[in-house]
């Protein structure tokens, strides 16, 4: 049995599961599905043709999430645009807004006021802080860390295999610390540093660690005065 208040608006042809817990003055677009162990806090807007509280699945060649039956937990004041996927087991803190056509994989969580943008995709394993910006189209992959206030630009692609499945590697992506900003279409390797307040220019690959407050740009990326 879900709990489903007479404050929530719900559009048509929506499926809520059941074990699904909404809070106060939600909306609930059309044909969005909320699957079972879902929980929604108040006045949290989800708009159409979204599915909320995916299972983990996959194939042998995949790597399996070790949690079952997980619950994906959205806090009070979120707002999820349409035909958003987003996986059990994550968690969207207050104020967290999430742009048309987003994927957010398990295992996630995205701190009070963080943003992620349209067609954007934040992989399994990933933290993002408070106040973030990912922007449009930006593939943030599998874990990473995002401090506080780091902003990421369109098309910023990352990576966490250094051998590309070649040869057995610990995955790790980016370390992306407090105030940092990464530059429209960057390329940033697997297991890299960026530091506090840095700032990494647009269409820059970095290769390595970057230290606090430069900025750095190019292929490979360098410190630039």
């Amino acid at each position: 049995m879900s709990n489903i208040p007479q404050s929530a608006k719900l559009g048509q042809h929506v499926v809520i599961e059941e074990n699904v817990n909404i809070g106060k003055n939600v909306v609930i677009g059309h044909h969005t599905t909320i699957l079972a162990g879902t929980k929604i806090g108040d006045h949290v807007t989800i708009g159409s043709q979204c599915v909320l509280g995916i299972q983990p699945g996959g194939s042998a060649r995949m790597r399996k999430t070790s949690k079952k039956d997980m619950e994906l937990v959205i806090e009070e004041g979120s707002r999820i645009g349409h035909v958003t996927s987003i996986y059990a087991g994550t968690k969207l803190g207050k104020n967290v807004f999430v742009g048309d056509h987003a994927s957010i994989r398990e295992n996630v969580s995205v701190e009070e006021e963080s943003v992620v943008g349209r067609a954007s995709i934040v992989e399994l394993n990933t933290k993002i802080g408070k106040g973030c910006t990912i922007q449009t189209l930006a593939y943030v992959t599998g874990d990473t860390t995002l401090e506080d206030d780091v902003f990421i630009g369109p098309c910023v692609s990352m990576s966490n295999d250094k051998y590309m499945g070649a040869q057995a590697f610990s995955l790790n992506g980016p370390y992306i610390k407090q105030g940092a900003k990464i530059g429209n279409n960057a390329s940033l390797l697997p297991g890299i540093t960026i530091g506090q307040n840095t700032i990494i220019g647009a269409g820059a690959v970095v290769t390595k660690d970057m230290e606090d407050n430069i900025t750095a740009a190019g292929i490979p990326a360098r410190k630039i005065k």
